[in-house]
């Protein structure tokens, strides 16, 4: 159960009292995309951050009641000894703009960077690139078009300079789709977590932009240890499931890297009784990648690509307790977080922070949820 020392100010409430916001059908054994769907009103999509990264509520869900609170007490949900494992991925000035050499005007956003001056890209323009072709962008470079790799366009920059440097120079944020304006100088730093350091997504993990240097040292000084994973996320992250039948769902690819030091401090806080706590599904889903890579041996340092797909009764090996945003409608994140914690707790927990009015989404609210390996899926 999440530690707790709640204060007078907290509302409480038994998770019976909500009817669930997510339907679904009680002969139906395999869950389909439409028990993952909610209404969510308009307004409750975060536009932006709040002046303190810290003080976002945070919805803790314990097994038989919901605790209204804020991240700045994470503290008092945490105890000492607890592993917290932070994604470092720094987002990319990934969103382009240009022409190509027929004149049609293009945008691209960059997906992964796949050598010096390659990369995989969406690239929306009136009419497909074909291999060959060339795009100007932002005025500055050229790049040409190399071919198609799925959904993606194959790009080459044509200077010695590395792309990766050409892309922070000229590039732009590339905010969520649901955050209705253009990147504005504030994201440059709200959009980044206070820990970034590897470049190389086109979202941020956004769990993790509710911590600052304060909370970090306030955890830090509750015994609470500290861990880092890289997973860079791609825009497939955004990307609705579009059939009903989950099996045929296929993920986009990430890359992760699992270094040696957090495997030892994973081991540690096992060795000691204690929980490793996943601050956002993308932490979460680097580690239990790489425990899948790991097969039956013990969990070891590692790196690859990951198209992990966690829908009710996924077995975790790794991760405790997930601090996490609250999730779009029918996405792969939401099928994440009622496989760790039970539908009918998450059911419950989005009927309530829908009714208490909680900001949603990247510059949204918190959740906090322990692992329920009994609910049903």
């Amino acid at each position: 159960m999440l530690a707790r020392q709640p204060a007078a100010q907290e509302r409480h409430a038994t998770i019976a009292g909500f009817a669930p916001v997510l339907p679904r059908s009680a002969s139906r054994i395999v869950p389909t995309l439409s028990d993952f769907d909610y209404l969510l009103p308009e307004d409750l999509i975060a536009q932006t951050p709040l002046a303190e990264r810290s003080a976002s509520r945070l919805l803790a869900v314990d097994p038989g009641a919901l605790v209204d609170a804020h991240v700045r007490d994470l503290a008092q949900w945490l105890h000492p000894g607890d592993l917290l494992v932070f994604n470092d991925t720094r987002v990319m000035h990934a969103r382009l703009y240009g022409s190509k050499s027929s004149g049609g005007q293009v945008e691209v956003l960059i997906e992964r960077l796949t050598g010096t001056h390659e990369a995989l890209a969406q690239v929306r323009a009136s009419k497909t690139p074909r291999p060959g072709g060339r795009i100007r962008i932002e005025d500055a470079f050229d790049v040409e078009v190399l071919g198609r790799d799925g959904e993606f366009f194959r790009l080459k920059s044509l200077t010695t300079e590395p792309l990766q440097l050409l892309i922070e120079r000229h590039g732009r944020l590339p905010l969520p789709p649901y955050i209705d304006r253009s990147a504005a100088d504030a994201d440059e730093q709200r959009y980044q977590t206070v820990f970034a350091r590897e470049n190389g997504s086109v979202a941020a993990p956004t769990a993790g932009l509710h911590f600052d240097e304060a909370l970090l040292a306030a955890l830090d000084a509750h015994g609470v240890r500290q861990a880092r994973v890289t997973l860079h996320v791609g825009a497939g992250t955004f990307q609705p499931v579009r059939v009903d039948d989950l099996s045929q769902h296929r993920m986009h690819s990430e890359r992760y890297w699992l270094p040696e030091d957090t495997v030892r401090a994973i081991a540690d806080t096992r060795a000691a009784g204690k929980r490793v706590v996943a601050v956002g599904t993308t932490s979460l889903r680097c580690l239990e990648s790489a425990a899948l890579a790991c097969g039956d041996a013990p969990l070891h340092a590692c790196s690859g690509d990951t198209r992990l797909f966690v829908t009710p009764g996924f077995r975790f090996r790794v991760v405790d307790t997930l601090l996490t945003n609250f999730h779009l409608p029918r996405s792969t994140l939401l099928m994440l977080v009622s496989a760790f914690a039970g539908s009918a707790r998450i059911r419950a927990a989005y009927a309530h922070a829908i009714a208490q009015r909680y900001r949603f989404f990247s510059y949204g609210d918190a959740m906090l949820l322990d692992r329920d390996d009994a609910a049903p899926g």
